[in-house]
């Protein structure tokens, strides 16, 4: 049995007696008896254990939180203002005067160039030995011949030899054309879809049969391989009309040309929107690369733009961060990088904001003097007529759209982040509600355990008077019963001998 520290020890002496009080804790009763705890009690401890741990819990929510709040938070100040600004205007010289206004012809010329060259290439690399672009189109188209490139012609289906690359799918560039190349082999019918957006297979001839694999290997490699390099032959148009006859489809408006077969889309005139951009507007793959390539120049400034935001952001944080940690191992790098912060994103939509404003002012402004100009030759005849036409069409090719879209989407990533943050604050409002209410909680269980303790020392402190009333009574009935014997003693001294009579003196007296 564990002996308990008395918090209270009192001693009384008188002459020879000594006589010892103490008061010890409640809870020996416990340990020294084995009785268990109250009910109450028990209830008690197990409730403010279950309240820390929700505590807890909720900590690390809170924790998360703040940070992801943090994150979503502009932070940005003057100087990062002043270089978003400072970059914008930069970039908007750029496209001022290098990249100028969007010229297809330009693009076409390049494109032209660009496939009449990769024609050649390949085709010199099969074993091509001319320098002629309409030859190597011709030994490209004779040695990987295509199943269906011609069984088309007398199926009365609106197939027509300037829209069978589009119609036919054999000859889309895409994973879609592929699919249906290999399908081919294994089908021995070619797909179609129509001006009018009607899909349709059609039966191979004696011709293409003779193009199918004989088994699963080569047929797979008969609509891989060749599929693949009789594309090539059609890039630059026909051998007839080399670099300048139509070519195949574009990635994008095969794409388009696809998506208007299907069920859903088949009535709604994609099909011939589709059908009249290819044969009448010759919008074909080197249409689509002419398209990229000047996308590619307006592209310059704007990732310029985001070049020098994002390096400027990354170092001047990094400084920050060196400054204040005065070691590289204890840097935050989630607060250096240039990315997936709201400060980062506001400095991108004030840079792009202002490359935009730049660059639609100064379209605006090269657009009227040259309207202004044209007008002036006509001597003011037309009325202004050609001033706003001439405004109209200069205006958006000097727009840069590459820009325009970029900063869409940095604003669009501004708001959404705004919206994230009101979010994530009302969610750590409502956290922080539910650990207010588990403190009052652990309140209530921190009084109903104080009021159990106080009953406890109230039960204590009746046992104690009723133990002192006890040991009263019992040290009264003591000293009667002392007395009694005393005056017993006194009445029996006469019949003591004598010879005794000194000896039971000295007891009494030291007794």
């Amino acid at each position: 049995m564990t002996e308990t520290k008395a918090l209270i020890e009192t001693r009384l002496v008188a002459e020879d007696l000594e006589v010892v009080f103490d008061v010890i804790p409640a809870l020996s009763r416990h340990s020294t008896t084995g009785d268990t705890l109250d009910a109450r009690e028990i209830a008690i401890a197990e409730g403010l254990a279950d309240i820390d741990r929700q505590n807890d819990a909720i900590k690390v929510q809170l924790d998360a939180l703040v940070k992801e709040i943090d994150r979503l938070t502009n932070h940005a100040d003057g100087v990062d203002y002043a270089l978003a600004v400072s970059s914008g205007v930069l970039a908007g010289a750029l496209d001022s005067f290098w990249v100028g206004e969007f010229n297809f012809q330009r693009g076409k010329a390049w494109s032209n160039q660009t496939v009449n060259n990769f024609v050649m290439k390949v085709a010199k690399s099969q074993g091509y030995e001319g320098d002629r672009l309409g030859g190597a189109i011709k030994f490209l188209e004779d040695k990987f011949k295509l199943p269906s490139d011609s069984v088309w012609k007398g199926a009365d289906a609106e197939i027509s030899a300037k829209s069978h690359h589009l119609d036919d799918f054999a000859h889309h560039p895409s994973p879609i054309g592929l699919f249906f190349s290999i399908l081919t082999q294994f089908t021995r019918e070619g797909y179609f879809s129509n001006k009018n957006g009607e899909f349709f297979p059609i039966t191979l001839d004696e011709n293409g049969s003779k193009l199918i694999g004989h088994d699963f290997p080569s047929k797979i490699l008969c609509g891989t391989v060749n599929w693949f390099m009789h594309l090539v032959s059609d890039m630059s148009g026909s051998n007839k009309t080399a670099g300048a006859g139509m070519g195949i489809p574009g990635p994008l408006i095969s794409f388009a040309k696809e998506i208007s077969s299907l069920p859903g889309f088949k009535d709604t005139g994609l099909a011939k929107h589709i059908h009249n951009a290819y044969v009448e507007n010759k919008f074909d793959l080197r249409a689509e690369m002419a398209v990229g390539y000047e996308l590619g120049r307006q592209a310059l400034p704007v990732v310029l733009n985001e070049a020098i935001v994002r390096a400027f952001y990354f170092v001047r944080r990094l400084a920050m961060e060196i400054k204040a940690t005065t070691s590289l191992s204890k840097i935050d790098w989630e607060k250096v990088m240039p990315w997936r912060n709201r400060t980062i994103v506001r400095m991108l939509t004030i840079a792009h904001g202002t490359f935009t404003a730049i660059d639609l002012s100064d379209a605006a402004i090269r657009a009227g003097i040259k309207a202004i100009r044209d007008e002036a030759a006509v001597g003011g005849a037309s009325g202004g007529a050609i001033a706003a036409s001439t405004f109209g069409k200069d205006y958006i090719l000097r727009v840069n759209f590459v820009g325009i879209g970029r900063l869409g989407i940095a604003v669009f990533s501004d708001m959404r982040m705004g919206w994230q943050l009101n979010g994530k604050v009302d969610e750590r409002l409502t956290l922080e509600c539910q650990q207010l209410g588990l403190l009052h909680a652990k309140i209530y269980y921190k009084q109903s355990s104080m009021w159990i303790a106080a009953e406890n020392a109230q039960n204590a402190v009746y046992q104690m008077m009723f133990v002192a009333q006890q040991t009263v009574a019992y040290h009264v009935a003591s000293i009667d019963a002392m007395r009694s014997n005393s005056q017993s003693i006194e009445s029996h001294a006469g019949h003591i001998p004598v010879e005794f009579s000194s000896e039971l003196s000295d007891i009494l007296k030291w007794s």
